[in-house]
């Protein structure tokens, strides 16, 4: 008897789970940029060939600016490096003759966030391209007071308010829905 009643909760439970996974989660975006883009806190590298005076290895401070011997301030969070050393280059014109400008990302100081029902909360490395469910994994799991189908994720945005997505954890796990792929500044809330 006990055998029977134990397999008609298991096939109860099963139901419910497949039940509730049937449904796909608020569509994630598409997949970030396949060019790295600069963050803020990055460490770059700027280097002007023949000119060690005018190369330089700079943060990027909290305004996205870094700064510059001879052309000052200069926007780089947000931008490829091939996008900000074609700017810097043509900044560079009006005092070198044919300015050759490479730029490297020598640091990656991009992070992500973790709040709510998690063992660990806090600030996380983005290192390559992950997940939802791996940033959740990073931060310990979620606890047993924490709600997998409504976890949200945060994503700020450059024109306003940030944009909200609603992820199903559960549905994730059992392949019905696809994960998001986090980019720096995003922040992961589990109620």
């Amino acid at each position: 008897m006990g055998h029977t009643i134990r397999s008609s909760f298991f096939l109860l439970l099963g139901g419910i789970l497949a039940a509730g996974c049937a449904h796909e989660t608020t569509p994630p975006p598409a997949l970030p940029h396949a060019e790295y883009r600069i963050g803020r806190e990055d460490i770059i590298e700027v280097e002007v060939w023949k000119d060690p005076t005018l190369s330089a290895k700079v943060p990027v401070r909290p305004d996205g600016m870094i700064s510059l011997p001879m052309i000052g301030d200069v926007q780089a969070a947000g931008r490829t490096a091939d996008d900000l050393k074609g700017e810097i280059a043509k900044r560079l014109k009006p005092f070198v003759a044919e300015p050759v400008v490479g730029v490297m990302v020598s640091e990656i100081a991009a992070r992500f966030y973790v709040l709510g029902e998690v063992a660990h909360p806090g600030a996380f490395p983005v290192r390559g391209n992950l997940t939802v469910l791996q940033g959740l994994a990073m931060a310990g799991g979620t606890t047993e007071f924490a709600d997998p189908r409504s976890v949200v994720v945060i994503r700020p945005s450059q024109t306003g308010a940030p944009h909200r997505y609603k992820v199903d954890a559960r549905s994730i796990l059992a392949g019905h829905a696809r994960a998001i792929v986090l980019e720096p500044g995003d922040t992961i809330y589990v109620p």
